[in-house]
């Protein structure tokens, strides 16, 4: 009998595998160290398996843990300061995010990055500059992390519409500079649980000479670029100024498409557009909820799908969504379609689970690893308390209910286990690797300093926001 560390049994269980979800039943799965080593009946398994851990989860559904592609987790510090306003990253989040100190995005990480893991994310798809503090706590908490590290040339200041963003070179050299130094100490870390990947923060925000060289430099390190792409109006107004072209016929031009690019949004993309990038093998990852807050719209990932490319998941930045849940990313995401295209019928419940695991993972590049649960993979499992009233009850016959009731009414709270990389990092939603009363205090004592600095600036923005406080709507 073979000693291994951790053996599940369970209930229900989606692995993700093949075109569909894979449904499973009363099965259970051996893990050693941080790998899937054998799943089958639970009878043969225990006859072939001494686990130093064993898990009972026999009333509860395992699934593999979800893959955000997207976050900005430091500014988890600056929750809920730019949403229901027309401008929102000058208007909103800027007054907050130039008096944040490198020592207050790092709480916002660690708030931002617990929230997530105890909704069932075990891959956090980062995304920002001052990248080391995150990756800490990535480390110490178990998680896999994707870390995109920011580079840009803009000068970073509130502009008002029609402003052309100043570029420094000088600026864009040293952020790329922090780029290759996190990813010559952290990328691979702990068996590849840690992947550093470059993130230009959109074409708008670097120069053509920063913008090749990222590229190059990419290609030479064998890493993705993770890279605003096509968000907004503001960047494509910006683009046009400067360039006179908008943002995908540009980067198409500068041969930037390919398996290894990964474009955040594409709010403002065409439909030839998104064919462009999908026909170049490029992958999508979608923010339902913050595009929805922020922008009021729907960004192509069905046009995207249809021609063909890959699309994830992710939860954006909490100042406009105001939280991390993949939760309530599936759901936003298959209503907000739903309502766009008038159909009923389009993104169900069962694919935007797979957007949120291993669809996700495929457009992040890390699907060999993650995603789904199988042999050979990394066990990042996560296992659904189905005892809980707005998903009960359960059937099975003559069709199943689980996905449809996960998707359109689970909260987050029914996450009971996490496991990430083979190692217990939640259990019956007690976090093993973190203490959030802490994490939650420390947020607390630096928005506290941050809101007093930031009222003369919101003051003289006197935005829409602003308005509300005077009339007492917020």
């Amino acid at each position: 009998m073979k000693k291994i560390d951790v053996m599940i049994h369970t209930g229900f269980m989606y692995t993700m595998e093949g075109e569909g979800l894979g449904f499973r039943r009363d099965k259970s799965i051996a893990i050693d160290g941080s790998k899937i080593i054998d799943i089958g009946e639970t009878e043969k398994i225990k006859e072939q398996y001494q686990a130093e851990k064993e898990i009972h989860a026999e009333d509860m559904l395992a699934l593999p843990g979800f893959v955000d592609g997207h976050m900005h987790t430091g500014h988890g510090v600056i929750r809920g300061v730019a949403q229901d306003i027309d401008n929102w990253m000058m208007e909103g989040m800027a007054p907050f995010e130039a008096v944040r100190s490198s020592e207050a995005k790092d709480a916002g990480s660690r708030l931002a990055i617990a929230e997530a893991v105890l909704w069932g994310t075990t891959t956090i798809g980062d995304d920002g500059s001052n990248m080391e503090g995150a990756i800490k706590f990535i480390e110490q908490s178990g998680v896999r992390g994707n870390v995109s590290v920011r580079v840009r040339s803009a000068l970073p200041k509130a502009y008002k519409k029609g402003e052309l963003y100043i570029l420094d070179k000088k600026m864009g050299e040293e952020t790329l500079g922090e780029a290759l130094a996190l990813y010559e100490k952290y990328h691979n870390r702990d068996g590849g649980r840690i992947k550093i990947r470059f993130g230009p923060q959109g074409a708008d925000f670097l120069g053509v000479e920063l913008l090749e060289k990222v590229k190059k430099i990419a290609k030479e390190k064998q890493t993705k670029i993770h890279m605003h792409l096509a968000q907004g109006t503001r960047e494509t107004e910006q683009m046009i100024m400067r360039y006179g072209q908008r943002t995908i016929p540009f980067l198409e031009k500068m041969n930037y498409f390919d398996e290894d690019y990964i474009g955040i949004h594409l709010t403002d993309a065409t439909k030839a557009e998104v064919d462009t990038v999908a026909a170049h093998k490029g992958n999508m990852i979608l923010c339902s909820n913050s595009i929805g807050v922020i922008a009021g719209r729907v960004p192509p990932a069905q046009e995207f799908l249809e021609a063909g490319g890959n699309v994830g998941l992710g939860t954006d930045q909490a100042p406009g969504n105001n939280g991390h849940n993949m939760f309530s990313e599936m759901k936003a995401t298959s209503c907000f379609n739903k309502i766009k295209y008038q159909s009923s019928t389009i993104m169900p419940a069962w694919k935007v689970l797979r957007m949120a695991t291993i669809e996700g993972a495929k457009a992040l590049g890390i699907n060999d690893v993650t995603g789904s649960i199988e042999v050979g993979k990394c066990a990042d499992i996560i296992l659904i308390n189905l005892k809980q009233p707005q998903i009960a009850p359960i059937y099975t016959v003559p069709m199943r209910n689980l996905v449809p009731n996960l998707v359109y009414a689970a909260r987050g709270n029914e996450v009971d286990t996490v496991i990430a990389h083979g190692k217990v990092i939640v259990e019956h939603r007690v976090p093993q690797t973190f203490d959030l009363e802490e994490i939650i205090e420390d947020a607390q004592k630096h928005a506290n300093i941050i809101g007093t600095k930031a009222q003369k600036q919101f003051e003289e923005i006197n935005g829409r926001n602003a308005l509300y406080m005077r009339e007492g709507k917020l």
